[in-house]
């Protein structure tokens, strides 16, 4: 079981997440979001993630960039992997290849969707992401995804489940869906884009909990 804590803009919030037991860091590059982080920011608090938390992966976080864009940021940031939140093709995810993974914005019209005919699914966890459907909206929205058809497809790939998740529900989001791991961004704010560090504690705490659970009851 896997958690990422997503929008992460400043050291502090790095640090609060990675002591509260966080796997993932994610570094949100639209600027639109009010998450947005600059590639130089990113830069500074990656170099001392590096050094304090090295087994702690980091994502950036993209939309609609050229796959070539993405990899030079990866490269220019020292980031592990691309989460790719807009709405690129398949051609441009398979060029990135084991580099990124795809967020899935789900909603019920979307259940004869064919993934291999969109997605490309990583040969790794995560194989992709699913997230709440809203027009116009690339994520971060705190609306709740469609955990029925997350489940059927949690039930295929180890996938990450986002989408208003918050310490109060991430419980009976675990036993419902049963996701390979568990995204956060604006379930840990206290306005948006700023986190909270007792949010985040509270939803690593509730959500190793649920885990394990979980696990015990399979």
């Amino acid at each position: 079981m896997k958690i990422k804590i997503c929008g992460i803009k400043t050291l502090e919030e790095a640090r609060w997440a990675v002591a509260g037991g966080a796997d993932f860091l994610g570094f949100n590059f639209y600027p639109p979001s009010p998450r947005f982080i600059s590639f130089q920011d990113c830069c500074q608090i990656v170099q001392v993630l590096r050094s304090e938390a090295p087994n702690t992966l980091l994502v950036g976080v993209f939309v609609n960039l050229p796959p070539l864009k993405v990899l030079e940021i990866l490269d220019y940031c020292d980031l592990d992997l691309a989460q790719l939140s807009g709405d690129e093709s398949l051609e441009d995810q398979t060029i990135l290849g084991e580099r990124a993974y795809k967020a899935l914005r789900l909603s019920k019209s979307a259940k004869d969707f064919v993934l291999d005919k969109m997605v490309y699914v990583r040969k790794t966890p995560p194989a992709f992401l699913v997230d709440a459907s809203i027009p116009g909206e690339y994520g971060g929205t705190g609306k709740l995804t469609d955990w029925e058809l997350a489940a059927s497809l949690a039930a295929k790939k180890p996938i990450f489940l986002a989408g208003g998740l918050t310490a109060e529900n991430i419980a009976e989001a675990v036993r419902r869906v049963k996701p390979w791991g568990v995204d956060v961004a604006s379930g840990v704010e206290i306005a948006p884009g700023k986190k909270d560090r007792v949010k985040i504690l509270s939803f690593v705490r509730n959500a190793r909990q649920a885990f394990q659970e979980l696990r015990v009851t399979q």
